[in-house]
């Protein structure tokens, strides 16, 4: 009888930032397959998701990956549910309305390798800042550019062992910065992508005594990057629309529900969105094609392509969860009248 371990991944109830968790269920002569993943429980009131006196929550299976770090065993995404089988009120994956998977979302998840000894980015010195300042680490190559890409190159290698579409990786701007980009078809699938990624990315890290810094402007008010998750996305009007009016219309249907968008974007974003460093401010709202200092920007490739492609909403901050994110643009895509 072989035997096979699940790691049962979710994410808490904690505010304003889900964090991520997971527990490990042995099983008997496991099919590989999401259907043979049985339903499970944990205890609600340790992860501020239930009280005491009625503590179980339930683990609904949604996405499973071969674990590259674990002989015959398996990463399984769930979806918390509440004791009575609805979904939990922290669950942003069940808000998603699209069911025929016509939206199409790629991440750039931004993010810092941390020194926690010293509570800052790898390759901070204890005292001050990096003699250089910002700018020659993006893309950079060298022991005085790049610091952990031995870090990175593992989590990409497991990544792509474990079947999560990364379709690229790349130093970022300030040190010890980098970035991860993931692809899917269908909202709800590009999620479960970004929060595996995510996942293999802090269990990676503590090989190596780091931690992953997902805040999105962890440096404070200095004139070092923040961190973001741009979301591009499309859906079958956006990909075959031929027409510039379209494009406009979907955009500005953005502009009434800004407020809306912030709240699901990630926490302290407003400490990014300030106008400087490749954003837009948080209380304005623009698109415009090739404008990273644009909310919305809108890929020279689409324009090129006869106005048939995407969209960059370049607001969602490092922290912010891609469900809720890829929840709000599909409403309010849906919402435009086109």
């Amino acid at each position: 009888m072989s035997k096979t371990k699940l790691e049962y991944i979710w994410l808490d109830g904690y505010k304003p930032t889900q964090s991520l968790r997971s527990k490990t269920k042995i099983v008997s002569d496991f099919s590989g397959k999401l259907d043979d993943c049985p339903m499970w429980s944990f205890d609600g009131s340790s992860t501020e998701q239930a009280e005491g006196g009625s503590s179980d929550c339930l683990l609904k299976p949604v996405a499973i990956f071969p674990d590259p770090a674990r002989v015959d065993g398996f990463l399984v995404m769930t979806e918390v549910l509440s004791s009575d089988g609805t979904p939990h009120p922290s669950n942003g994956r069940a808000t998603i309305d699209d069911d025929d998977d016509d939206f199409w979302f790629g991440f750039e998840q931004e993010y810092f390798l941390w020194d926690s000894e010293i509570n800052k980015p790898l390759g901070f010195p204890e005292e001050g800042f990096p003699k250089r300042g910002q700018g020659p680490y993006y893309c950079s190559v060298g022991a005085q550019n790049a610091y952990g890409r031995e870090v990175i190159e593992d989590h990409l290698d497991q990544c792509l062992e474990a079947g999560v579409n990364v379709e690229g990786i790349n130093a970022e701007v300030a040190t010890g910065q980098w970035e991860f980009q993931t692809f899917a078809k269908g909202a709800a699938a590009a999620g479960d992508h970004v929060w595996v990624a995510r996942y293999l990315a802090e269990r990676n890290a503590e090989k190596y005594g780091l931690s992953i810094n997902w805040h999105p402007k962890p440096l404070g008010d200095t004139d070092w990057n923040g961190s973001g998750m741009h979301a591009n996305f499309s859906n079958s009007t956006l990909r075959e629309a031929g027409s510039k009016e379209v494009y406009e219309k979907i955009c500005e249907s953005f502009r009434p529900v800004v407020k809306e968008h912030i709240e699901v974007y990630g926490a302290d974003n407003d400490q990014r969105l300030t106008g400087k460093h490749e954003t837009q401010s948080i209380s304005q709202f623009s698109y415009g094609v090739s404008d990273r200092g644009a909310s919305i920007r809108i890929p020279i490739a689409t324009v090129e392509n006869g106005w048939k492609g995407w969209l960059e909403d370049r607001r969602p901050a490092s922290n912010g969860d891609p469900y809720k994110i890829a929840a709000r643009i599909v409403k309010t895509v849906k919402g435009a009248k086109v």
